[in-house]
């Protein structure tokens, strides 16, 4: 353990765990993803079939994730079972990656969206005029009215969640909660007094392509990403041999229903056709089908809410896995250290904050959140695999969950996780080889610190 490290507090409860994830899925990525799945799988059914096929995967990932967090209740998730499993590289591969764009890169990414949806109420927020350049080798830090409102964004999440896990809590439970109501309301009424078609459900536009469908499996699995944060911070979930995979099991099955009814109401009011020519927020288009001129103000305030509660959840979850990365000595020393006043991981807060920022202002983060879309299922993947490889080497180790259909469930995933990062990888070489430059650029650091160096 570095210097200075010391533990986090158990204060959370399965609810506020499973609000971490409720809030970490569901953000940016269901109001522009499902056009991308339905132009690749251009039949209602087997467009309805692919969330329904992500949620499945989603939850035997969560459940198998379940059995290892309770069998390590650590902060960190998949860093943790990667580095119990296949050694020390693969735990830090996967925490390099998640600070470089899986954490920090979703969170600048949300942050931008945030600000043009808020430019509706504060006309000029979103303006994106540089007041001035920072030229540097490689790309050029823009500090316009845009950058310095989703920099202000990300600060505040920052800010609160540094000052104990008392009103981090607090304001992820409330923000989740608006969400979740948010969208039921607009589900309820699109579907009672919105203008759509049951008949839209039977058009088939073209034919699906096994390949295509894996591949619109990858923009489905990043949509799901984040069913897993409650294992980041299970070190801070009490009774986590219960709590952890109640709080799974809840927060997943809760985001695959309101994915469902969305995508179901999506094509009530779009044929799939349509559906895939969409521009930008998909939500936006519907809510305006159905709610005519006030819709993009009320899915402005939704809109609002739920990216709020996506950058709230993400620095949660996200710098507790640099902060297990750091007490193993894998990380800058600093970012082990636990706040002596409100008990959290406080640099590793401020330093994922900062590299948002920094992707904020290079306008980065949207290039290396879609390079490295397939990691997040490839290291999901690994770490359900993890599972295996835990009983079959501690065999008598105590485990307060098992997996639920275990072997076959986490079977599954894993093979299904193998296929889709394969098929991203032929169907899409450019983004996937640049996902893949991402992650293995970590192997020199990796060694940097594995000398000793901070």
């Amino acid at each position: 353990m570095s210097p200075g490290a010391s533990v986090l507090e158990r204060r959370l409860g399965p609810l506020d765990a499973a609000a971490i994830i409720v809030s970490n899925v569901i953000g940016a990525g269901i109001l522009f993803t499902p056009p991308q799945v339905a132009a690749n799988v251009p039949n209602a059914w087997w467009f309805l079939g692919a969330w329904l096929a992500g949620g499945a995967l989603a939850f035997a990932g969560a459940m198998a994730y379940a059995e290892l967090a309770a069998l390590r209740p650590r902060a960190g998730g998949e860093y943790v079972y990667l580095n119990a499993a296949y050694g020390r590289l693969a735990g830090f591969l996967t925490g390099w990656t998640s600070f470089v764009a899986g954490f920090s890169g979703a969170m600048a990414a949300s942050a931008v969206v945030l600000v043009l949806y808020l430019d509706r109420f504060i006309p000029g927020a979103a303006d994106p005029t540089p007041f001035f350049s920072i030229p540097l080798p490689f790309v050029a830090l823009n500090v316009s009215r845009r950058s310095l409102v989703a920099i202000a964004a990300v600060f505040l999440m920052a800010w609160v969640h540094l000052r104990g896990v008392g009103p981090g809590r607090v304001v992820s439970n409330v923000l989740a909660t608006l969400k979740v109501l948010a969208l039921l309301i607009f589900i309820a009424l699109g579907f009672s007094i919105g203008a759509g078609s049951a008949g839209n459900l039977q058009q088939a536009a073209g034919p699906v392509a096994a390949s295509a469908w894996l591949l619109a499996l990858v923009s489905v699995m990043f949509t799901y990403s984040g069913w897993n944060a409650a294992a980041y911070v299970a070190e801070e979930i009490r009774d986590p041999g219960r709590n952890v995979p109640l709080a799974l099991g809840l927060g997943t099955i809760a985001v695959i229903a309101i994915y469902f009814f969305l995508n179901l109401l999506y094509l009530y009011v779009l044929p799939v056709s349509e559906l895939a020519q969409v521009k930008g927020s998909v939500l936006d288009v519907i809510a305006d089908r159905l709610l005519g001129a006030r819709a993009g103000d009320i899915m402005g305030i939704v809109s609002i809410i739920s990216l709020a509660a996506s950058i709230s959840a993400m620095t949660f979850a996200g710098p507790r896995v640099y902060y297990a990365m750091a007490r193993d000595g894998l990380f800058f020393q600093r970012a082990a250290r636990v706040h002596p006043t409100y008990r959290t991981p406080a640099t590793a807060i401020l330093a994922q904050a900062g590299w948002a920022s920094a992707l904020i202002l290079s306008g980065g983060a949207d290039a290396l959140t879609r390079y490295t879309g397939f990691s997040i299922t490839l290291f999901a993947g690994m770490a359900v695999a993890a599972l295996f490889v835990l009983r079959w080497r501690d065999p008598d180790a105590p485990r307060p969950f098992k997996a639920i259909g275990y072997p076959v469930a986490p079977a599954i995933f894993v093979l299904a996780s193998a296929a889709i990062v394969v098929n991203a990888i032929i169907r899409d070489p450019g983004p996937s080889g640049a996902g893949l430059i991402v992650i293995l650029a970590g192997i020199p650091l990796f060694l940097w610190f594995g000398r000793g160096g901070q």
